[in-house]
């Protein structure tokens, strides 16, 4: 255990939601407020340390037995907003995408068909007591989806080095929530304007649909989590992502296929370069 817990586990990243208290129903309100009060709270590599100690159990574990009461805690304008983990709800989730990807001797052997069989059960059980119910976090594994970056700009990147004392590398961007739309709204009307319906509409579609869930004053974040820890300074601080995609949208609603082509190649570049290192010794 204590080797699984002294490690790092990458190489996620992570768009969530922290919504402002008022948000909440009142007996969730009063737990988020006392959480809020906290000096420390866990971080997002605490979270996948639990998870890669539940399925290293025997059996494995592949979705945790009770909800996560842990959140990200944020201030927006003297607001407090948080974010809930909800991780069963997320293992529940990621179990149903996991299928196919890997081959089924593969699969078998980490999660086993018993294992699986029970946790849709439960799946099912739940959603009948909560059919509206929504994770606050998407996570994408050794890439950032192009649509996440439709809902930022250039200004809200926040970039920190590794610092002197062995702290990590931090890459991300945070918007309000009616920011977040606008962008997307427009961006979608442009690409259905000037291209084919697509992945990357149909993408746009499904976090427009996600986003509408939540308060309107809310904040959405795009967090670059453990692939700062894959990826050389260089490169981390030369990614400017949302400003390559703001760049080729700007190009396709002003008629310029050559300029959208440009900026496309070179976002396209970048993340082929960080998806080979998956598959690297």
């Amino acid at each position: 255990m204590s080797v699984v817990s002294s490690v790092f586990v990458p190489y996620s990243s992570y768009l969530r939601v922290y919504e402002p208290l008022a948000a909440f129903p009142g007996p969730e309100r009063a737990h988020w407020a006392r959480y809020a009060e906290r000096s420390a709270f866990p971080t997002a590599q605490d979270e996948l340390r639990r998870s890669l100690a539940d399925l290293a159990a025997t059996p494995p574990v592949g979705v945790p037995v009770h909800e996560s009461a842990d959140a990200f805690v944020a201030e927006v304008d003297g607001v407090v907003c948080v974010c809930p983990w909800r991780t069963r709800l997320r293992g529940w989730l990621a179990l149903e995408e996991l299928e196919g990807m890997f081959p089924a001797t593969v699969f078998d052997a980490v999660l086993p068909p018993v294992v699986r069989g029970q946790a849709l059960t439960d799946y099912e059980r739940w959603r009948e007591r909560n059919p509206d119910a929504r994770p606050w976090i998407r996570t994408a594994v050794w890439q950032v989806p192009v649509r996440w970056f439709v809902l930022f700009a250039e200004e809200e990147r926040e970039y920190e080095a590794a610092g002197d004392g062995g702290g990590p590398p931090v890459l991300r961007y945070r918007t309000p929530m009616v920011q977040a739309r606008r962008r997307l709204a427009r961006s979608l009307k442009t690409l259905r304007e000037t291209v084919d319906e697509g992945p990357l509409t149909e993408g746009l579609v499904d976090v427009g649909r996600w986003l509408e869930e939540f308060h309107p004053r809310a904040l959405v974040e795009l967090d670059y989590g453990g692939l700062v820890h894959a990826l050389p300074a260089e490169h981390l601080a030369g990614d400017h992502s949302a400003a390559d995609v703001a760049e080729g949208i700007a190009a396709l609603r002003a008629g310029d296929s050559e300029g959208a082509s440009t900026a496309y190649a070179r976002l396209a570049e970048r993340w082929r370069a960080v998806r080979d290192r998956q598959f690297a010794n």
